[in-house]
């Protein structure tokens, strides 16, 4: 059984402030919650504080990016040695991270070798643009990106791996996709493509989150979909009495 897990993605909103202020209003509702992992991942500089007010919890704290290189001559770059003892986890490969700051299937995959490397659980954003919907490339693009993404990966390190599918089109415009597109590629493409990678097994086991204008007014429909385990959530991440229905809904769904 898949334990259902939703990671807020802060984007670059929140000052150290503002990020204090909002865990201290998920801590007590979140922490109450079991059945659900559930973490958020601020901004670089409020991770400290964020580890801080949430230490002692089963929260998890996350980056929204790293480097690869554990360190070096790279300016305005973060390494995962830097995020251990104050990150739990790291997104890797999100859309916008791809598409306005040049992240590659490459730089993804060297990425999740550095996170798997350093302990820290990787989240892996793949999806696919409008264009590519429309056009009918969705299966071929998306199975694409997970194995370059999964490339010298091993089976055991897989299972230690999140994936979160994310339709590049639905990311922050308020479109979803319908839960049963999005469960149809989670399950028909992205576990179909593990489980050729490594086996059933693996893949059954593998958590793989929807991403792309999850709210508290969609979540349950998409959480009732078999193949969706969780989220990857932006706008509603940022307001706790959203968030903190999220993950409610979502134990009351997966049980």
């Amino acid at each position: 059984m898949r334990k259902p897990f939703m990671a807020g993605n802060w984007k670059m909103y929140k000052t150290i402030d503002e990020a204090v202020a909002l865990v201290e209003q998920l801590k007590g509702p979140l922490s109450e919650i079991d059945s659900v992992t559930s973490g958020v991942c601020p901004p670089f500089v409020a991770i400290p504080a964020v580890r801080e007010v949430l230490r002692g919890t089963n929260i998890k704290v996350g980056a929204q990016n790293m480097f690869w290189e554990d360190e070096g001559a790279y300016t305005g770059e973060v390494s995962p040695v830097m995020l251990k003892g104050i990150a739990d986890m790291v997104i890797i490969g999100h859309s916008e991270r791809r598409q306005y700051f040049g992240e590659t299937d490459e730089t993804v995959n060297k990425k999740l070798k550095a996170a798997l490397k350093h302990g820290l659980l990787p989240i892996v954003a793949v999806g696919e643009s409008l264009e590519q919907n429309e056009a009918g490339e969705t299966e071929s693009w998306v199975s694409g990106q997970v194995r370059a993404a999964f490339d010298g990966i091993s089976a055991e390190q897989a299972r230690g791996v999140v994936v979160a599918y994310e339709p590049i089109w639905a990311i922050g415009t308020g479109r979803a996709a319908t839960p049963e597109q999005a469960n149809s590629i989670i399950g028909g493409v992205v576990r179909a493509t593990l489980a050729d990678l490594y086996g059933d097994d693996v893949a059954q086991a593998m958590i793989i989150q929807y991403g792309g204008s999850i709210k508290p007014s969609n979540v349950r429909e998409l959480m009732e979909q078999p193949e969706i385990d969780g989220g990857l959530v932006g706008g509603a991440s940022l307001k706790a009495e959203d968030f903190i229905e999220l993950v409610r809904v979502t134990a009351e769904v997966k049980g």
